[in-house]
């Protein structure tokens, strides 16, 4: 097995959360929070665009960072509560005399238990006339604000974090790939239902992974199929039988690309992901769990 700790480098994961800074950071997220990160071009550059939406006492936040391919920041752009709470609206910055705007308008969207909206939404970032990405299905909408060229985005979405916190149930919902479809995500730990402790993952009802004697297995990987693709699934829950206090588990799913390559299968990957495919990149679905009993 690989050493897990390491996997956090690829697929252009190491693109900080909260800073501008060619180093990876690592510190105590907050637990309602999900980070997007997304691969498209600026300037006729590879570029990452991350967003983090993020949700506290305070209320919901909104944060857009590009960084270039060596992963240092070369735009900020921050939606902070009080903005937030207009529901609409947009900011810019310039990046070597070229001015990028970001869009936004929430007026409509619908909220789950998460702090990313489900739907009747839309971020747009615009460079140039040009749409660098636009997430949401409010897409007709964003155009007209924008006015941008209605033209394919190049933009990629290779990897997904998500922060959660729960007792004993670890729930959300997940897709495994670009527009794939919507699954429900359970993960299932009881500390206290005997003197060795397991844990099952269960996607839509069905288990797909079941772990025994966590005290000895508390690192790993697995390999599951997900809508007739290979995922494999790493986690390291240490700091939930050693660490200090209640401390977080992570769990890694990656899509693994070479059965697009499947004649059997290549008419189930979509569009996203043969792109993907291409450009040589995966996704992964980050899931910290946090516990707060």
């Amino acid at each position: 097995m690989r050493d897990f700790p390491s996997c956090f480098g690829e697929n252009g994961v190491q693109v900080a959360d909260a800073s501008c800074s060619s180093a990876v950071v690592t510190k105590k997220a907050c637990p309602n929070s999900i980070t997007c990160v997304y691969k498209c071009k600026l300037l006729g550059k590879s570029c990452l665009i991350t967003l983090s939406w993020s949700k506290n006492l305070i209320g919901q936040c909104l944060s857009v960072e590009i960084d270039d391919s060596s992963h240092h920041c070369i735009c900020k752009i921050d939606v902070k509560p009080s903005l937030f709470s207009k529901r609409k609206g947009s900011k810019f910055s310039q990046v070597d005399s070229t001015e990028i705007e970001v869009f936004w308008d929430l007026s409509s969207a619908k909220f789950g238990s998460g702090s990313e909206p489900l739907e009747g939404y839309y971020i747009a970032i615009v460079s140039s006339g040009e749409m660098l990405l636009l997430v949401g299905d409010l897409k007709k909408e964003a155009l007209k604000k924008t006015g941008a060229i209605a033209s394919p985005s190049n933009a990629v979405l290779i990897s997904k974090r998500e922060h959660i916190s729960a007792k004993r149930v670890y729930q959300t919902k997940a897709r495994f790939f670009e527009n794939g479809p919507t699954h429900d995500l359970k993960i299932e730990y009881d500390p206290h239902s005997s003197s060795d402790p397991g844990l099952v993952v269960r996607i839509d009802t069905k288990t797909v992974m079941q772990i025994k004697h966590l005290q000895w297995n508390f690192r790993g990987n697995y390999s599951i199929l997900i809508d007739g693709l290979a995922v494999e699934v790493y986690w390291d829950v240490h700091n939930w039988l050693f660490g200090p206090g209640l401390g977080n588990a992570v769990f890694m799913f990656q899509t693994s690309l070479s059965v697009c390559d499947s004649p059997v299968l290549s008419w189930r990957c979509s569009e996203s992901l043969r792109e993907a495919n291409a450009q040589g990149l995966g996704f992964s679905f980050f899931l910290y769990a946090w516990r707060n009993e």
